[in-house]
C-alpha cells in the first residue's frame, strides 16, 4: 500500500520575487474555484471562506481543495491518515431532525448557515459546483440545511452538521439500484420507508452521525471553535470533536479522494422515496474559518 504523504499547512505563501513586501497569498498547493459570491480571505485567526449576500438564488461557493485539474486516479489521499481541522462558523447549524425539513420561514427565523459547507475528503462527484460522473465516496465533516433532506442511512438526518462515510463508489453498489426502486415506489404509495431506507443505505455505503443534537449545546454551536479529528484507516474512520469520539464507520471508501474544504448555498434532497433533486437558496453574509489544518500518515 501507497502511503499519503504528511501534509501540515499553513495557508498562506510568503510573497513571490517582484511582489510587495509582506504580501500574502493562499499557499500555491491550494486551487480556490470560487464561484458567485464566494470569497478566500486569510485572516489573523486563519483562512475565512464566506459567502456575500445572495439573493438571487444564483449558485455561490467558497472553496479551497488539491485536486482540481487532477484526474480522479490521481487524487492525493489514501489511509491510513489522520486529518485534524480547528475551525469554527459565522452561524450555528440547524439542529438536526430525521427528515422532516423546516418551512422556508422557519429557515430565515432561526439564522442558522444556509446551504451546505464542511472539510474532509471526497471523490468531487457531479454537483452544482462540476464534478464527475461518478458515484459519491466521501470521509468528511459535513453540514447542510433545509431545504436540504439527505438522511443516507437508517439512522441518519436530513440536515445538519454530522461526521459522515459515504462509500457509493464500489462493486456491487449498483445492484441495489432495483430493490431501492421498487422500495421507493412502495414508500410513496404506503408512506412506509423502513425496506427503502435499507436499500438506500446499501447503495451508499453511507454511515453518519449528528454533531448538533438539540440536547448536545457544546457541540451544537458552531460559532464557537472546536478541534475535529478524522483518523482514516482502511477498514474504519473515527471521527472526534474536542477529543470526544462521534462515530466510528466500517467499511470507508479506499481512495484515492481529494481534500476539500467549503461553504456554499447548495440545497440536495435524495430520500427513499426516490426524491432526487438539488438547487441554489438565498442567503445573507456567512463564513467558516479554519485556523489550522493537518494531515499526517497513521501506522497500520
Amino acid at each position: 500500500m501507497t502511503t499519503s504523504p504528511s501534509v501540515r499547512h499553513v495557508f498562506a505563501s510568503e510573497a513571490a520575487p517582484g511582489e510587495a513586501s509582506g504580501v500574502r497569498a493562499l499557499d500555491r498547493r491550494w486551487a480556490s474555484p470560487v464561484v458567485g459570491g464566494g470569497r478566500l480571505t486569510l485572516t489573523e485567526t486563519g483562512l475565512r471562506l464566506s459567502l456575500e449576500r445572495v439573493a438571487d438564488r444564483h449558485y455561490s461557493n467558497a472553496q479551497f481543495d488539491d485536486y482540481s485539474g487532477k484526474r480522479a486516479s490521481h487524487y492525493p489521499w489514501r489511509p491510513p491518515l489522520r486529518l485534524h481541522v480547528r475551525a469554527r462558523a459565522s452561524h450555528a447549524a440547524y439542529p438536526a431532525y430525521p427528515t422532516d425539513p423546516a418551512p422556508d420561514a422557519r429557515e430565515e427565523a432561526s439564522g442558522g448557515l444556509r446551504g451546505t459547507w464542511g472539510f474532509g475528503f471526497w471523490n468531487a462527484p457531479f454537483t452544482l459546483a462540476g464534478g464527475g460522473a461518478r458515484l459519491p465516496d466521501a470521509v468528511w465533516f459535513f453540514g447542510s440545511s433545509p431545504p436540504s433532506n439527505m438522511a443516507l442511512s437508517r439512522d441518519g438526518v436530513g440536515y445538519g452538521w454530522k461526521a459522515q462515510v459515504v462509500h457509493a463508489q464500489r462493486i456491487g453498489a449498483l445492484g441495489a439500484l432495483a430493490p431501492l426502486s421498487l422500495a421507493a415506489l412502495w414508500a410513496r404509495l404506503s408512506g412506509d420507508e423502513r425496506a427503502a431506507a435499507g436499500w438506500l443505505e446499501r447503495l451508499t455505503g453511507a454511515h453518519e452521525a449528528p454533531l448538533n443534537r438539540p440536547l448536545d449545546p457544546t457541540r451544537a454551536d458552531l460559532r464557537q471553535w472546536h478541534d475535529y479529528t478524522l483518523e482514516w484507516l482502511p477498514d474504519h474512520a473515527r471521527f472526534l470533536v474536542d477529543g470526544q469520539q462521534a462515530l466510528v464507520a466500517p467499511n470507508p471508501p479506499p481512495g484515492p479522494l481529494g481534500f476539500v474544504a467549503w461553504i456554499d448555498n447548495q440545497y440536495a434532497v435524495a430520500t427513499p422515496r426516490g426524491e432526487l433533486r438539488f438547487g441554489a437558496l438565498t442567503c445573507g453574509p456567512q463564513w467558516l474559518e479554519l485556523a489550522s489544518l493537518s494531515i499526517e500518515p497513521l501506522g497500520t
